[in-house]
């Protein structure tokens, strides 16, 4: 199917996050190298982690009627993910390929490739390249890996298959450079992302069984650290890093009335369950949801549930 259509729009979710990233680069890339017409579009900001990928400029925002035969959903559990603003220009009786590997995905599109078998959705990308005799050039290799190494915590996730280190060593093959992938991800952070950690481990707090832990983030909070618009997707992991901790969670107030939690887990805590209770999703030890209510009162809501799941 993909062969024989010319014109493609590539679109991620909201608050983009590697895999997202390198997922959209990845695939367009490639299809750039057979020969087709490629857009790429995001609701949100590319956060700067990621601007040492190739073709980072390419993300722009969705003209309003622009022409294209068939739009990719990536990393997208449903198609909402992709924003409202996004959702608001896409046309009618659209032509639409969904790639994912969330479970909670809700098969929207009509076409689908959905496998939650895949650490991420990069894996997909990689293996939809190759299944196309796509050549596999350093700009498709390190953004495929790129997605790859977010999603998986570094390799460090359960669900991190011989699969997925097979398809590391093979982009190492096409000229994945580790050191420059682990500078720019990993030793090059913003000042503001360290000091809205700073914030959050001050309100590290934990239940009476040291089993849960959990950070919260004020608005407050996230302005006096100069982070408003970051979203650092490493603060969280802090939580789960506690020896004893079972399950992390951070709360992060997105307004007055709309708080981000998200969830991870030790392991055969599912804390993707967790999340859908929430209108949420995601993988069994890393997820997350958009909950609507004051930072306070979403706050207690969800540890309660969360407390289920321990007991």
């Amino acid at each position: 199917m993909i062969k024989e259509q010319d014109n493609f729009l590539l679109v991620g979710h909201v608050i983009p996050d590697g895999d997202c990233i390198g997922s959209l680069l990845g695939m367009y890339w490639g299809l750039k190298s057979l020969h087709k017409q490629v857009a790429i579009t995001l609701q949100d900001k590319v956060p700067s982690l990621y601007e040492f990928l190739s073709g980072i400029d390419t993300i722009q925002p969705l003209e309003t009627n622009q022409s294209t035969s068939i739009v990719i959903f990536l990393d997208c559990s449903d198609k909402y993910r992709a924003g409202d603003d996004f959702l608001a220009k896409l046309t009618e009786g659209q032509l639409t390929v969904n790639i994912d590997h969330h479970p909670s995905n809700d098969l929207f599109a009509v076409y689908n490739y959905v496998d939650d078998t895949s650490i991420a959705t990069a894996e997909l990308v990689y293996r939809i390249l190759k299944a196309l005799d796509v050549k596999i050039t350093v700009n498709m290799a390190e953004a495929i890996y790129t997605g790859i190494v977010m999603d998986s915590g570094n390799f460090l996730y359960n669900n991190t298959s011989p699969r997925t280190m097979r398809i590391a060593a093979d982009l190492l093959e096409y000229g994945v450079e580790i050191e420059k992938i682990r500078t720019n991800l990993f030793e090059s952070k913003p000042r503001a992302e360290v000091l809205l950690l700073g914030e959050a481990l001050k309100n590290l707090e934990f239940d009476s069984s040291g089993k849960m832990a959990w950070m919260t983030l004020s608005l407050q909070e996230v302005e006096t650290a100069g982070a408003t618009g970051i979203h650092p997707e490493g603060i969280i992991n802090y939580t789960r890093s506690i020896k004893g901790v079972e399950i992390g969670i951070l709360f992060r107030e997105t307004s007055p009335d709309m708080v981000k939690v998200g969830f991870r887990s030790k392991g055969n805590l599912d804390v993707a369950d967790l999340a859908v209770k929430l209108g949420g999703g995601g993988h069994q030890q890393a997820a997350g949801a958009h909950v609507k209510g004051s930072l306070q009162e979403v706050k207690e809501q969800v540890l309660r549930l969360a407390k289920d799941v321990l007991d």
